[in-house]
């Protein structure tokens, strides 16, 4: 008999709360929270960080942290989770529900072979042997579509690509066939077409499978995409919840709305600007036919092939594709991170590659970066301030510490971040103003050109919405040009002037943004735009039958 079906629901949680003990006092972070799942369907809980969406799922397989106390209940296929022993919930986890994290990284032994690692989540829980788990462990990587599965049983996480661990992740995630599967922000890193195939692969084990889902997410087009129901997190609550249709179409709490008011939109049809006319200054970063080789003799890989691109002064050029399109190799090759083996960088007019010493530095402190995690590029053990500051006591030696800490205050402004903040340390603060940290420390050398590769994807809409505001508002205060590198078109599309489209170290196509969006020349493109989920559910449905049925969506 398949799991979850000798009752209604795989998951049942009732007046669940958690609090969570610390130095100052006990902490509510989830209150009164009823919901559930049943067998087959897909519950999909969204809210911005701090919601306690993620706590929520935590709590259904009795993973919170020591210094969580849980109370209400929670059941998983008859199982009361709360009041489990350990032992009791080793049993569950793997068997009865497993979960997908965002980042297969952390649920992945660098050290170990991806087969083995499958296989040994085969024999924790059933008693076959080791010949046996690894045939499984190699069919299951054919079922989550990993290519030539026996080579790549053999591989490490780190040889395969993004995409793939995630598919790895999920091949562990369902080896004893779970009736409950929680993944919390699973396709959050990657592109618009590895994150469809991944959806497509979930839904095909809800439905074949009779799985239930629990999808912790916050973007509402994944949602439109995939879920049955939604529940509608806000500080620690479920102030929603619903049809996919009835929540994201018709919603009832003021709270839904906000945040679907700032979801980006990708506009399928119209017309759009007129593109603009012929920049009148010169551009501030010019590649021309850029060529860049990872590796040497045969195992040498081509990054960059031909790349010729321009960003001009209070322009912003958004850089797309795929994972492994080169995108970012040709950002790093515009900050000079990468030497190419062919081809010239112009930065400020100045041929970058032939720079060196104090010239070089110069060039370079024209240039500000902001990076996709703003937890890895900011120095846990530096305050606010001195994080910001950094830029300055490299390239600004002659500043007094007055004139530093008027520079950082005003900087701070510029970002919208409270002068107290200044003080603390990136751990203390949320992950939106993190971000806005970085953002301030990339301007606080007033910059030419912003390079900014995935600086939205992994926050809130809301979130995200408020540091695109920023940056566009800074980018008309100080007329810096952006290089912005995103896999979310619809973010381009709002956000950036031209955009380069990029597939396997080439450049597809690029012109101006609303006319290649909407007009595409290549069937890639056409692709790419296909494989982006729309807030809409009954729009999201009809793309995808348009798609299987081989019409244009």
């Amino acid at each position: 008999m398949m799991k979850g079906l000798k009752g209604l629901n795989i998951l049942e949680m009732a007046d669940l709360g958690v609090t969570f003990t610390t130095d100052t006092g006990d902490v509510p972070a989830v209150r009164d929270v009823s919901l559930h799942v049943r067998p087959g369907e897909t519950l999909a809980l969204v809210g911005e960080s701090g919601s306690g969406k993620s706590t929520v799922a935590l709590a259904a397989l009795g993973l919170l942290p020591g210094n969580a106390r849980a109370s209400g209940r929670v059941t998983v296929d008859g199982t009361d989770v709360v009041a489990a022993g350990e032992a009791e919930l080793a049993r569950l986890r793997g068997r009865t529900a497993s979960m997908v994290f965002q980042e297969p990284a952390t649920a992945l032994d660098p050290l170990t072979r991806i087969g083995r690692q499958i296989a040994e989540v085969v024999r924790n829980h059933r008693p076959v042997s080791r010949a046996e788990a690894a045939r499984e462990a190699v069919e299951l990587l054919r079922r989550v579509g990993i290519p030539e599965p026996e080579r790549r049983a053999s591989a490490f996480p780190f040889q395969l690509s993004g995409g793939q661990r995630q598919r790895v992740v999920i091949a562990m995630a369902i080896a004893n066939s779970p009736g409950l599967l929680i993944a919390d922000e699973p396709t959050t890193a990657l592109d618009v077409t590895v994150q469809a195939e991944i959806l497509d692969l979930l839904r095909e084990l809800a439905v074949d499978s009779g799985t239930g889902v629990l999808l912790v997410t916050h973007n509402m087009g994944v949602v439109a995409d995939f879920a049955d129901r939604v529940a509608v997190m806000l500080r620690g609550e479920v102030v929603e919840t619903g049809p996919v249709e009835e929540v994201l179409l018709r919603p009832t709490h003021e709270y839904t709305r906000r945040l679907l008011a700032a979801v980006p939109r990708l506009m399928l049809s119209g017309e759009g600007p007129p593109p603009s006319g012929p920049p009148e200054e010169p551009a501030v970063v010019r590649l021309r036919d850029v060529s860049v080789r990872f590796g040497r003799g045969r195992g040498a890989v081509r990054a960059l092939e031909g790349v010729s691109l321009d960003v001009h002064p209070g322009e912003t050029v958004g850089l797309v594709g795929e994972s492994g399109s080169g995108k970012s190799t040709a950002a790093r090759a515009a900050l000079g991170l990468v030497v190419p083996d062919d081809g010239s960088v112009s930065l400020f007019g100045t041929d970058l590659n032939r720079a060196r010493g104090r010239a070089r530095r110069a060039l370079l402190a024209g240039v500000g970066l902001v990076l996709q995690d703003p937890v890895a590029s900011l120095d846990a053990r530096m305050s606010v301030a001195e994080c910001v500051a950094e830029p300055l006591r490299m390239h600004r030696r002659g500043m007094s510490a007055a004139e530093r800490r008027e520079r950082i205050a005003e900087v701070l402004e510029l970002v919208r971040l409270p002068r107290e903040l200044a003080g603390r340390g990136p751990r203390e603060l949320s992950g939106g103003q993190r971000q806005r940290v970085s953002l301030a420390r990339a301007l606080v050398l007033r910059p030419r050109l912003l390079v900014a590769d995935e600086p939205t994807s992994a926050l809130d809409v809301s979130v995200q919405r408020t540091v695109l505001e920023v940056i566009a508002e800074l980018q008309r205060e100080l007329g810096f040009a952006c290089l912005f590198v995103s896999h979310d078109l619809a973010v381009v599309q709002e956000f950036a002037q031209r955009v380069v489209v990029m597939r396997a170290g080439r450049i597809e196509e690029q012109g101006p943004t609303m006319t290649t969006l909407l007009r595409p020349e290549t069937e890639y493109t056409r692709r790419l735009i296909a494989a982006v989920p729309v807030p809409d559910p009954v729009e999201q449905r009809r793309r995808r039958t348009a798609d299987r049925t081989g019409a244009t969506a």
